[in-house]
């Protein structure tokens, strides 16, 4: 008798959350840039075309991704991180610099941010390694083993991109934590890590100028930036004034449509608006506990675990910058910010979360 065909069940709630924080991001992302599209390139539709086609191009791979199983891509992690280390090392030298910062690599026609790239490496990077020395875990030594080998590419990513660096060292400590049979060995870790931290504050002035700037936007123009979101945020009331009629995305906060959307969500949408779309994200961050906690092995585990971290800390920065809850960083809001790279490659990482989810009966 012939057997049944495998059926592939992913964690649909996931999916379907992923489907409407882009589809909501994409609406965002046009009503918040097409004001600057129309002026900078006479094309309301610059901003959204271009995001939409790395929206397509990213589900795309996250599709294709989704249906490998994920521990076939245990012989590409290493040369994938070498690899973010070399594109790292590439920026710093021939890497094209916007507003300030030096972090796109152009090829061709085409830009991208190696950063992003580097978030997804170091998770199936870290994903393996913790896995190969899980049962030394409890050592200090294998804890800083697993940890120094993530150093090169915290460094790299943050002479040019401190809110990134961030995000891959929160990502690497999540994940050893994770793993860790022992909590006490994280307080000499996290000691360590908030010197390193201060230092590498101290080493440019411009780190410690973003910190007088969070005390007191006013007295400095490049607090403005700061300032306008204030305004935006204070503005929108509790039901915003309605989608598409924000007043400070009309030239008034500049390059509204990156990391400062979540301004404009709240002047256009109000309080209840910008509520749902945390909402949204807290489905997704709960979501990955949940394939996390039911993963098959540990190796899957911590992937979700290392796709919670990064949502989970890259969201609570971008709203933490906007409402100056803590200084500029200059970090996207995942899915609605424009960035082709950064929605890529998050598509990409959701693959791999569904991937863990997957089960074949």
């Amino acid at each position: 008798m012939k057997r049944p065909a495998k059926m592939r069940h992913y964690d649909y709630t996931l999916l379907v959350v992923v489907f409407i924080l882009v589809g909501i991001g994409l609406v965002l992302l046009y009503s918040t840039s097409a004001y600057n599209g129309r002026v900078k390139f006479h094309d309301s539709f610059y901003y959204l075309k271009k995001q939409g086609f790395a929206t397509v191009l990213g589900l795309t791979g996250m599709f294709f991704v989704a249906g490998i199983d994920y521990h076939k891509w245990i012989p590409a992690a290493v040369p994938g991180y070498l690899l973010a280390v070399l594109l790292s090392v590439a920026v710093m030298f021939i890497g094209d610099e916007y507003n300030g910062s030096k972090r796109w690599l152009s090829l061709g026609p085409f830009s991208f941010q190696p950063s992003e790239f580097a978030k997804v490496a170091v998770i199936l990077f870290l994903s393996c390694l913790v896995s190969r020395y899980v049962k030394q875990m409890g050592k200090m030594w294998t804890l800083m083993k697993v940890m120094i080998p993530v150093l090169p590419i915290v460094g790299l990513v943050g002479a040019s991109n401190l809110s990134t660096a961030i995000i891959i060292l929160g990502i690497a400590v999540v994940l050893i934590f994770v793993a860790s049979p022992k909590y006490t060995q994280f307080i000499a870790m996290g000691a360590a890590g908030a010197g390193f931290m201060g230092v590498f504050l101290a080493l440019e002035s411009y780190r410690l100028e973003r910190l007088a700037i969070w005390r007191n936007p006013e007295k400095y123009e490049k607090g403005y930036q700061t300032l306008q979101g204030l305004y935006a945020i204070g503005s929108g009331g509790l039901f915003g004034r309605g989608l598409g009629q924000s007043v400070q995305k009309l030239g008034f906060l500049p390059e509204a449509q990156n990391d400062m959307i979540f301004s404009i969500i709240c002047e256009e949408l109000g309080l209840v608006g910008a509520s749902l779309i945390i909402l949204l994200f807290l489905i997704l961050i709960w979501r990955f506990f949940v394939i996390a906690t039911h993963a098959k092995d540990l190796m899957g585990a911590l992937i979700a675990s290392g796709a919670m971290a990064h949502m989970m800390i890259q969201v609570i920065l971008n709203i933490a910058v906007v409402t100056n809850s803590i200084p500029n960083t200059g970090i996207t809001l995942p899915f609605i910010s424009y960035g082709g790279t950064s929605v890529v490659f998050l598509l990409l990482e959701m693959g791999l979360v569904l991937s863990v989810s997957n089960l074949v009966e």
